[in-house]
């Protein structure tokens, strides 16, 4: 679903950064889905330049969040899946997990590595009926929606009363010192290196587009609210590592 002239214009929706027009000139989701398509064949060679860090980290914090086996898991903007095999694997053999994703070429790696149901869709119109999840997650995808407002909104009435919402996003921090070193780690080093690993310029373009959208975003405390006015309880938002990853995580209220 691609957003509407008057989604990309109206503030209400609360869009998770203003235009990159250096990127792209209107339409925001199709550059976005086509960048990821271009560059899906090395998004795990991208990740093992942390050392596949991330992937640990995504399953202690998820677990730490609430995911148990058994549970229902929609996982939005999956990706290779790299949230969703963590949750997987969480959830065991009682469980399952649905990944979700607007770019075909992610979907079709994501396929190689895991094993539950992939659907295609974006997170402010998902393609689930209400109340089927006992959780969502998001992984470092927040930035690409059309609306917050539309995208929590959607968060809210796919999950059953009760259901938990986890978000992982990138995070800079405010006091200068702390914004110049992640600015030249994440806008210098990391692309850099993912050119000479890769050999793509695509894929250096896309850690090139990761660090403005990441800088660009709007502050957590718009995230928390636009949450808040969703629906979503006893919403929180919490630094885990510094210049790198921030998460968020609220509750649908009990019927």
């Amino acid at each position: 679903m691609q957003p509407t002239p008057d989604q990309r214009q109206d503030p209400s929706q609360v869009p998770p950064h203003a235009p990159l027009t250096e990127y792209y000139e209107r339409d925001r989701q199709r550059y976005v889905v086509d960048l990821f398509n271009k560059t899906a064949q090395h998004y795990d060679t991208i990740e093992s330049l942390f050392l596949k860090g991330g992937l640990l980290y995504r399953r202690m914090s998820m677990k730490f969040a609430g995911i148990k086996p058994g549970m229902k898991v929609l996982d939005v903007a999956t990706g290779t899946g790299a949230v969703a095999r963590g949750a997987a694997r969480l959830v065991g053999d009682s469980g399952r997990v649905f990944g979700c994703d607007p770019s075909p070429g992610m979907l079709a790696q994501a396929k190689k590595v895991f094993k539950g149901p992939l659907t295609h869709g974006v997170g402010d119109a998902l393609p689930f009926q209400s109340e089927q999840f006992d959780f969502v997650t998001m992984g470092i995808a927040l930035r690409h929606v059309s609306s917050l407002k539309d995208t929590f909104g959607q968060y809210l009435r796919v999950l059953k009363p009760g259901g938990k919402v986890w978000i992982l996003e990138g995070h800079v921090p405010k006091n200068k010192l702390g914004h110049d070193i992640t600015k030249w780690v994440w806008a210098k080093l990391i692309p850099g290196m993912t050119l000479v690993s890769t050999g793509s310029k695509e894929a250096k373009l896309l850690m090139d587009y990761y660090w403005d959208t990441v800088e660009k975003c709007v502050p957590p405390e718009t995230i928390v609210e636009a949450m808040q006015n969703a629906g979503f309880e006893d919403v929180k938002y919490r630094v885990v590592v510094p210049g790198a990853f921030c998460e968020y995580t609220g509750t649908r209220p009990p019927a």
